[in-house]
């Protein structure tokens, strides 16, 4: 499509439909990469994979994590999963780097994940614990599903992040998986008082961090895992030692810790990848599925029995997580001046020079500027795409007349 043009004394690069550069990009040296292999027909977006993947890796703990229940406590037991993660991120992050490398997280960075860490490693943890000594089984495992529910929430009207009917429907159907699958369970009882009340407080805690989390995304995922899951376990660890428990034998905190290193570990490497690609919302509903993927495992690896309400979920699940994948929000919109360092490759929003030599392997990671851009293009609200909605010369989520 035509470009716009720029306004008096603001340079911006006009390109058109992101199938080819503009003439402007054509004549720099640095290679281009065409964003549209992002949503070819049947092309799951890299971003909804890396979260499908997370909750499956998360999911998969669950049956594992079940198995140990009987050997530690809920708070011990949550502090050895965080602290492998931490752990094990770091050590991978040493490896990786040759060493421990400054994290090359700005100063308006920290607080952002400061939040989090307090939000999601300390604060939802002590109220979880605080809620399931009040509170029935059944009532815990309905009341989990409010964090879904939470993280969009915030993620909508305090964070500004778009939406559409069908993000909003898929999420609904989503979120109605979760609840029927923890149906059973409900005949325990509804409890009262302090006890859900504190369960409702510790989701809203970690829809706190997710979505304090997205504003680090941008960051390297390894330290910003790292350092959630050091945090976290040291502050459960703590917490269960206040309580009077004793540490476990070392065969069996060494094999939760590597279980934590997966299941929470790698999974929340890839829930913040996904954040930097998909935004908090939509990668909240992904990561949703994880209770329904961690029931299909113990189904098929432990021979639980598939009760009616598991088959449900599954119906609501998958036709809600089919209407994520079919997204399709497509406008035209202006990108700000932006400085920023994070894993890329050349593709239209990085056409940038380099001031160091390059071998010219991608992604790779650098401080880099983006000059403005008005283009046209399928995307989500990813690290690039956090422009408003609604306003002149912009589409409204779902407006456009290429949106599905």
């Amino acid at each position: 499509m035509m470009g716009l043009a720029a306004q008096a004394g603001t340079p911006v690069r006009v390109v058109g439909d992101c199938g080819a550069p503009s003439p402007a990009i054509a004549e720099s040296n640095v290679p281009f990469r065409s964003e549209k292999t992002w949503f070819h027909a049947g092309h799951i977006p890299s971003g909804a994979g890396q979260a499908l993947i997370a909750a499956l890796l998360f999911g998969a703990s669950t049956p594992l994590v079940k198995l140990l229940t009987g050997e530690l406590s809920p708070v011990g037991l949550a502090g050895l999963l965080y602290l492998g993660s931490g752990l094990g991120l770091a050590c991978a992050r040493c490896l990786r780097d040759g060493g421990w490398q400054p994290s090359g997280m700005r100063a308006t960075e920290w607080p952002w994940l400061g939040g989090a860490v307090v939000a999601g490693g300390i604060l939802g943890p002590v109220l979880l614990v605080l809620g399931l000594t009040r509170t029935g089984a059944g009532t815990a495992s309905l009341l989990l599903n409010l964090e879904a529910v939470l993280t969009a929430g915030l993620a909508w009207m305090a964070f500004k992040e778009p939406t559409d009917r069908r993000i909003v429907l898929g999420m609904a159907l989503i979120v109605a998986g979760g609840l029927a699958l923890s149906w059973p369970s409900s005949q325990a009882g509804i409890s009262a008082g302090l006890g859900p009340l504190a369960v409702a407080g510790a989701c809203l805690c970690w829809a706190i961090d997710n979505n304090l989390t997205r504003k680090v995304a941008a960051s390297d995922a390894l330290f910003v895992a790292s350092v959630k899951g050091l945090v976290a376990g040291v502050a459960n660890l703590s917490l269960a030692l206040s309580l009077g428990e004793a540490l476990p034998e070392w065969r069996l905190a060494g094999t939760v810790m590597v279980l934590g290193l997966f299941g929470y570990g790698v999974s929340l490497v890839l829930f913040v990848r996904a954040l930097r690609a998909l935004g908090t919302a939509r990668t909240g509903a992904y990561f949703s599925t994880a209770p329904f993927l961690g029931a299909a495992l113990s189904i098929t690896l432990l021979g639980e029995p598939t009760p009616a309400p598991f088959w449900a979920a599954t119906v609501l699940m998958a036709i809600g997580v089919g209407l994520h994948l079919s997204e399709r929000h497509d406008h035209e919109h202006q990108h700000e001046a932006l400085a920023h360092a994070h894993s890329h490759v050349h593709d239209e929003h990085h056409q940038h020079e380099h001031d160091f030599a390059w071998d010219g392997r991608e992604p790779h990671r650098h401080a880099h500027q983006h000059m403005p851009l008005r283009h046209t293009h399928p995307h989500f609200p990813d690290i690039h795409h956090r422009h408003p909605h609604g306003g002149k010369g912009e589409a409204p989520p779902g407006g456009s007349p290429q949106a599905e």
